[in-house]
Parts: structure tokens; sequence; C-alpha cells
């Protein structure tokens, strides 16, 4: 895992100082090697820097920037079945000088063009700069595990593994998105490809991203869509069958992402989905595997539970219980790690875990992506009900119920936003279309009321995001678009950046043996049953779990990383809100209604605010803004 940056500038402003000023703010991703190059062409100033994390081939021989032929590359991530298209090439005539997974990737391009993507498993975000082309390829994994972000306004370009890298270029234009700023605060992050900033995007999970340095112009191109999976046909598959070629997949996803030339471990909360990866590492191996948890004896505390996990499985085991003093002094770093809005909270223990483990291991294994695949939250059942009251209504009487909503709304009080805005969710539903229903009621379930929204934001730009507006007519089942959206945007934008900046902070290397593409695209082929019966949430990876570990170990309630916020913010954190949230701060930015922000405040306090995630996202924005635009 590494950092990597690029510039160019048609304008030729920038030099190697503005390079190493760059990459510098990310050696936090790589502080085991550092690397630059430029090229000074007619139509532009070309530059690629590196900061290196040594994991596979610890030699010199894996510096980055490297070069092939016309093709000059830098590449953040693993190719774990790297050694299997070192092969092919060898058997093409290719020669090798390292035994970097880099020098793989740059001749397959060589050899295959953009279709070498197609034969990559693994986790990665890298640049390729075709000197005889004037062309800048990036390329992102399909799940979007590694980040890549890049800026085009007025004749520069840049790309970075994280934003930070931006803001040591003085021609970088901070002017803030406000539908980014908008959706901030509807989701706690900023879902999409968007980005806070107007003129900064991400490059989309699964594409090729293609600057032509003549002509200024960008194209994108998808490899892999996952909705691709999820319109194929249910695989015709008894239960057994399917569970015993899950198995195996997962057992390959684990074995490779154990790849390494440094100490590997894995993240042990003691709940299915680690468990799980523990599980089937730990049955072949030798070797007592390294596991990591953290306890939080004033929250939620899974640490027990690891702990029983690990001794039963024979692992050994690293347990630390950290303290609120511990989790308080983290809130004013978050700024930093996470340099745009990023309200999870789970982000603080998540920098924890890493800490610990970073003082064994190297490279650690994660989890994420079991609840997304294969239905395992609650709130699903929610959804399945809600939506199976809608098809209840008769379509004859569609119009009546909906002419009677539109009527009960002008009798509900204004400051009722809550409830306003649950009668105008199921209106919309109604009026939505068969193919979208179920997407127009998982946006209404996760948004905000638009008359909150509307008095807190000082310009409120309403904005759907585009997954929700997507048809999902074509879908395999019809609650399938539940797992998709999920996994496209709470996975993808929030808990993988979580990860990512989380490990990267203590240079760290997670990696995610659940975001396996073979595994997504067999999970959507699952019939919706194996998945969620009606009763059992995430069916078929438990009842794998179960073939390793007793049932009665692991069955309880399903509890989130999570910390107490709310009770923090009332009481030892309350500061947080005299300062960031105080009137006079809220004008100071401009983003806000001062007088409403204080408002919502007061009702807080009292335990009296329907949607109190809104004063942590706040607070967030707040920090943030601090951090960067002061």
């Amino acid at each position: 895992m590494c950092g990597i940056f690029g510039i160019i500038d048609h304008y030729k402003n920038s030099d190697e100082s503005d390079l190493k000023r760059s990459i510098n703010t990310l050696s936090h991703r790589g502080p085991d090697d550092l690397g630059i190059e430029s090229f000074n062409t007619d139509a532009a100033y070309v530059g690629l820097a590196h900061t290196r994390l040594s994991i596979l081939d610890l030699s010199s021989a894996g510096h980055q920037p490297m070069s092939y032929e016309n093709y000059i590359i830098v590449l953040n991530g693993e190719i774990y079945n790297f050694k299997e298209i070192r092969k092919q090439l060898s058997d093409e005539g290719y020669t090798f000088i390292s035994n970097s997974d880099t020098e793989v990737v740059v001749k397959a391009f060589a050899k295959w063009g953009k279709e070498c993507v197609n034969r990559f498993i693994g986790m990665f975000s890298f640049c390729i700069y075709d000197k005889k082309s004037n062309t800048i390829h990036l390329c992102r994994d399909r799940a979007g595990v590694k980040p890549l972000y890049y800026y085009n306004n007025n004749g520069l370009f840049l790309f970075s593994s994280e934003i930070k890298a931006f803001h040591q270029n003085q021609f970088f234009n901070k002017a803030i998105d406000e539908t980014s700023v908008s959706n901030f605060i509807q989701f706690g992050y900023i879902p999409g490809s968007n980005s806070i900033f107007k003129y900064v995007k991400k490059v989309p999970p699964g594409s090729w991203l293609t600057y032509n340095i003549l002509s200024n112009e960008i194209d994108t191109e998808f490899y892999w869509k996952l909705s691709d999976y999820f319109k194929k046909p249910l695989l015709d598959i008894n239960y057994e069958d399917a569970k015993k070629q899950l198995e195996e997949l997962l057992y390959s996803s684990c074995q490779y992402r154990m790849i390494a030339d440094v100490p590997v471990g894995i993240f042990l909360s003691g709940g299915y989905d680690s468990t799980l990866v523990t599980a089937l590492l730990q049955k072949n191996s030798n070797e007592k595997l390294n596991t990591f948890t953290i306890g939080f004896p004033d929250g939620i505390d899974e640490s027990e539970y690891a702990k029983k996990v690990a001794n039963y499985l024979g692992t050994k085991h690293t347990n630390l219980n950290f303290t609120k003093k511990d989790a308080i002094e983290i809130i004013e770093e978050l700024p930093y790690y996470y340099d745009e809005p990023m309200a999870d909270i789970s982000a603080i223990p998540s920098i924890l875990v890493s800490r610990l483990a970073r003082e064994s291991v190297k490279v650690a294994l994660s989890a994420d992506g079991g609840d997304e695949l294969f239905a395992g939250y609650s709130w699903y059942k929610n959804i399945t009900y809600r939506y199976n009251q809608a098809k209840k209504i008769p379509e004859l009487l569609n119009p009546f119920v909906k002419f009677l909503l539109r009527l009960s709304k002008s009798f509900i009080p204004v400051n009722k936003y809550h409830f306003k805005h649950q009668i105008n969710s199921f209106y919309e539903i109604l009026n939505s279309a068969s193919s979208q229903r179920i997407a127009e009621l998982i946006y209404n379930t996760k948004s905000l009321s638009d008359i909150f929204n509307k008095k807190l934001i000082i310009n409120y730009k309403p904005s759907k995001p585009d997954i929700f507006t997507e048809s999902y007519l074509d879908f395999n089942d019809k609650l399938a678009p539940m797992l998709y959206i999920d996994y496209m945007m709470n996975l993808t934008d929030c808990l993988l950046v979580k990860v990512d900046r989380a490990s990267m902070s203590t240079s760290l290397e997670s990696r995610e043996p659940l975001m396996d593409h073979r595994l997504a695209e067999f999970a959507a082929q699952l019939p919706i049953c194996f998945k969620y019966d009606g009763t059992t949430h995430k069916k078929i990876l438990k009842d794998i779990v179960h073939k390793y570990v007793p049932a009665e170990i692991m069955d309880r309630p399903k509890v989130g990383f999570d910390l107490p916020l709310n009770n923090y913010l009332r009481n030892d954190l309350s500061w947080l809100i005299d300062d960031y949230l105080s009137v006079n701060a809220i004008a100071e930015t401009g983003f806000f209604n001062p007088e409403f922000v204080l408002k919502i405040v007061n009702r807080f306090r009292v335990n009296k605010l329907v949607y109190s995630p809104v004063i942590w996202r706040l607070i967030v924005f707040q920090q943030w803004y601090k951090k960067w635009l002061k």
C-alpha cells in the first residue's frame, strides 16, 4: 500500500519542489521509500510521485515510479495474483528484474492494453503515463477499496490517493461543491463521484479514466459493474452446493490476501465476518495467526466475544482496552486524515485498532462487505416490510391514497419534520414506477426531511445521488437493489474510506478478503433466500461459520464498531458543540443558518432532537473547514 500523486501543468508553473511538497503529505501511506520523476513536454509539465509501504519485494527493485518502454507507472495497492500473470507474460517472452506486482502491471498493460485489468485480483489504484501518446491512464479497482481523486481546472490536472496533496499546489481552487455539503448533511459522507471540492472528483470504482494531455479531454470507461451481475439470472443451484462453492471462493480470497513479504494479522471483532476470515485461514495454518481487538468498557464492547473466538480457534490474540480519553484525543486528528468531511464515528476505534496491530504486523485483514453482499443489516427487514405494504395497495386505489397523503401533509405542523417526511416518503414511493419503488424507499429511509434541510442549509441544493435514479427493472430479485445500493454507496463511499484512512494513518496495509470481485459476482446471482430467509440475516455465511465455531459462541445481537457519541456530546465533549456550533462559529463558515443550528442544539442537549446525528455531522464539517480552509 502506498500513496501516489501526479501533476500535469499546461502553464508549466510547477516543478519538482511542488511534487515533493505534495507527495510528502502522503508519507503516512508509505514511509519506506519516496520517488519522483518529471518531464517537460511541449504540451505540459508532467510529474509523477510515489511514497512506498514495502510489502512485496522489499528491495530497491520495487522502487517507483517504474518505467518500461514508453510507460511510467505509479501504483497503490496489491495485485494478489501477480505471480500467475507474471507466468503468462514470461511465456510470451517478457523478462522481469524485480519480484514486485508493479512491474507485472506495467508489462501487462504493454501486452494487453486496458484489457489487462480483467486479469487482476486485487485492490489497486494506479496511473500509467504513456509518453508516446501523451495520455494519462488512471485505473481504480472494481469495488473502490483504494482511493483515487483527480482535479481538473484552468490548465492544471492533478491526481492523488488523498485530497490533502492538492492543497500544496498554489493554483488549487478550493471552491466548495454546495451539493456535496447538502449530501454530507444527509448521509454523513459524500456519495458518488463528487467530493467536497467543486473541481475534485473520484475516479469511479471499476473504471479507467484517460486524460489526453494534448486536448485536455477526459474519457471514463467502465471495465466492471456490479449491476451487470445483479441483472444476470439467478444461479440454478441448491443451498448445499451454493454453500460449498461460496466457501471455496472465500478460502481462495483469504489465501490470496495472506501473500506478503512482511508479517500479516487479522482484525477480529468476534462477529461473523471477521470470525469467518480467521477460521478459514487458521484451519490450514501450522502457525498461530495474529488477531487484534480493542475493547471499550465505556461503550459497545465486543472484546470478550472476540477473545472467546480467538481461544476457540487458537490464534495469537492481542486485546487492548481503550478509554474515553483515548477517543477524545483522536477527534482532533480526524480532519487531517479524513480530508473530506466524514462522520462515521467508528473511525476512532478503527484508528486505535490499527495502531495496536501496527506494533506487530505491517498488513492486517479486515472483513468489510459481508453485510452488503449477504443481507446482514437488520434494517433490510423493515425495508422489505414497507415495500410489501406498499405493494398491497391495489393499483386502482393508488390515486385516492396519494390524494389522502397530500391532504394530510397540510394538517401536520411545520415543526414536525420527521412525521411530515414519513408521510411524504410514502407518497413518493407510491408515485414511483414499480422498478424504482425499492430505491425510492431506501432513499427516503436514509435521507432527512427537505423542510429540515432547507431551514438548516443556507444554499440547500437538493440532489438525489444517481444510484437512486438508476433503473432496477432488470435486477434478478425485487430486493436486490437494497444490497446493490448499500454496496456501491455505504460500503464504497463510507466504510472503505474509513478503513483506508484509519489503517494508512499508522502505515498499516488493510486488506479486504470479502471485497474480492469473484465473491461479489457470485453473491449477486444467489437466490435472496440463501442470504436472508425472512428470519436469519447472512444465513449462508453464518452456516459456513458454524462449521468452524459453535453457534452458541456466535449467536448474539448484531452490534457495530461504535461509541456512545450522543452521550459524550451532552457531557465530556459538550465543548465541541460550544466551540464549533456557536452562533459566531456557524456564521463564520457561512453554510448553515446560525439561529436554526442554535435551536436544534438546544433540543439535542435535552435529548429531544429526532435527527440527532446531524449534530455530529455539523461538528465534523466545522472541524474540517477550520483545518483545510481557514
